[in-house]
């Protein structure tokens, strides 16, 4: 008996090319969300393995002419091995091999490595602390792998050799001293096995690098949340292509909306989650923001996209992490000095003229830099008493800020405690010999910019601190959640007070409002059974809501 089709179906330009009657067009419109929904005579879908797997069904109901029907089934059936394979290893139903370490790797690190193999790109967003670093390392144990690229933060090269010659020290480690391309090995010599190289370096060694890399590893993997914004992306993405093996690391990938994630598992595994259209239509809000958090980070997890344990699913429970909100005052006569240029650029931020946009944009940027640091000034010195009051009950501090001014105050206030420094203005060098002061109790206050700390590890072995305190605050809940895991890791003993110094004026109010809906897109993503109930934030805003409020608590309309 003769199937009768109702329409037929193409490929080209790794798209699948639908022709079909008018009503089977708007049943797969239904079916495919990620189509695009206007009318056409035809529709369009990324010849990806689970696009490969859906069509193939939609197909046994709604039969079509396919010339290539074979390698639509042979991309099908290569979904299906590949989830046989993910939910293998998620339910532990497989054995590990031996590896060549120098300290035994756990298991659930073992698994993690499995899921590399397995998928070839994967993104690792273990809770911090729990070893990722390790993790990476293991698919180094192998030689087909090498050599390999590790890219980290720029203050974390030497770290990250230290960490492989303590669990790898057969391999032969490098680390990128320049921005230009060099000789890696002298003539004679054996090209080094993993090549250490900071981000910032990262885009005058892709045309080089990517032709020998076999296995990359993206340490902070969120550094590349921007995506096409940034020449580091392509530089990462370059390489990424060539690479049999690819792996990123972070315990938060994204710090603002989940639309980053594309950026992120396109560099991964490209295409996996069809183009940004598809991605936009199927999972986001016209705001780039996931729709459903927690439906999205359980497909992450069901492709093998993600891979997250949390301490206590893995048995490595740390102890608690009390955060707590710390009121306290602040000088407004620091804020009441910068009235007249606040109240002018929030005009501007707020006008409804859309004909001046790019002054607005940079009136945004000017009011924001304005205001979170008069802020941080107009409570340093109450940030610093607290603080002292901290260290001389017999506690060593880690100071969290952002603005030189208000390091200045700190630093002035509490010289008697010997602070030493952690932000961006030292080398790596002088970053390792405050890290090392720390740990050696010369000091007890260690300052941190905000947005340095990511990765620093090494602060959980010292005797007596267990506190952090947030003298300034960042827009992005993964800051925080970064700088608290420098105390909250794997080897901590102590339980960790995080205290938020906020101040009822200045900027402090609104980014304590926005934080809340920034982290219920992370938190719903990666971790989709979690509650979304917050012990800080809970509202929404922007640098609009703070103009707002700024020109309301002023009486100005």
């Amino acid at each position: 008996m003769t199937i009768q089709t109702v329409g037929k179906i193409t490929r080209d330009n790794n798209c699948w090319i639908i022709q079909c009657q008018p009503n089977i067009r708007n049943r797969m419109r239904r079916v495919f969300p990620q189509v695009a929904q206007y009318a056409s005579d035809s529709i369009s879908i990324s010849d990806n393995i689970e696009n490969c797997r859906d069509l193939l069904w939609f197909i046994e109901r709604y039969p079509m002419d396919i010339s290539e029907i074979e390698y639509l089934k042979k991309r099908a059936d290569d979904h299906i091995s590949l989830g046989e394979n993910i939910h293998a290893i998620l339910d532990n139903r497989i054995e590990y091999p031996s590896y060549d370490l120098a300290l035994p790797a756990r298991d659930y690190q073992k698994a993690g490595n499995a899921m590399l193999q397995t998928v070839e790109g994967l993104l690792l967003a273990d809770d911090v602390g729990l070893g990722k670093t390790l993790t990476s390392f293991l698919a180094m144990c192998q030689g087909e792998n090498l050599p390999a690229l590790f890219v980290t933060l720029t203050h974390l090269p030497a770290q990250m050799e230290a960490q492989l010659e303590k669990f790898l020290p057969n391999r032969r480690p490098h680390i990128i001293k320049k921005g230009t391309p060099y000789p890696l090995a002298r003539p004679g010599e054996a090209m080094p096995d993993v090549i250490i190289c900071s981000y910032s370096k990262l885009r005058g060694w892709a045309e080089i690098l990517k032709h020998f890399i076999r296995y990359v590893v993206f340490d902070e993997i969120q550094e590349l949340r921007t995506g096409e914004e940034s020449q580091k992306y392509h530089a990462a993405r370059h390489i990424a292509q060539g690479a049999k093996l690819r792996l990123g690391l972070s315990a938060t990938p994204i710090y603002n909306m989940g639309a980053e994630f594309f950026n992120i598992l396109e560099i991964l595994r490209p295409g996996c989650l069809g183009t940004r259209e598809e991605f936009t239509r199927e999972w986001c809000t016209t705001e780039k923001k996931i729709k459903d958090p927690k439906a999205f980070g359980a497909y992450l997890r069901s492709e093998g996209l993600m891979l997250r344990r949390t301490r206590s699913e893995v048995n490595r429970e740390l102890p608690p992490v009390e955060p707590i909100v710390l009121p306290v005052e602040s000088d407004a006569s620091v804020l009441e000095r910068i009235q007249g240029s606040a109240i002018e650029l929030a005009k501007i931020i707020l006008s409804a003229n859309e004909e001046f946009r790019g002054q607005k944009m940079q009136a945004a940027e000017q009011f924001n830099i304005m205001m979170r640091q008069a802020t941080g000034i107009a409570k340093a010195v109450y940030v610093a008493d607290f603080v002292n009051l901290l260290i001389e009950s017999g506690e060593a501090v880690v100071l969290y800020g952002w603005h030189r001014e208000v390091y200045n105050i700190w630093l002035e206030r509490l010289a008697k405690h010997n602070p030493v420094m952690y932000t961006g203005s030292e080398s790596p060098a002088a970053k390792e010999r405050a890290k090392q002061a720390f740990l050696d109790q010369k000091s007890e206050l260690m300052i941190i910019s905000l947005r340095a700390g990511a990765g620093l590890d090494g602060l959980q072995y010292h005797p007596r601190c267990r506190t952090a305190v947030f003298g300034e605050l960042d827009w992005s809940p993964g800051v925080h959640e970064q700088d608290i895991g420098r105390l909250a890791r794997d080897g901590q003993t102590k339980g960790i007070a995080a205290y938020f110094a906020i101040a009822d004026s200045g900027s402090d109010p609104v980014i304590a409002d926005i934080l809340g809906i920034k982290r219920s897109q992370i938190n719903g993503v990666r971790d989709p059974n979690a509650s979304l109930i917050e012990k800080l934030e809970s509202s929404s805003g922007g640098i609009k809501q703070l103009a707002e409020q700024y020109l309301a608590r002023n009486m100005i309309k």
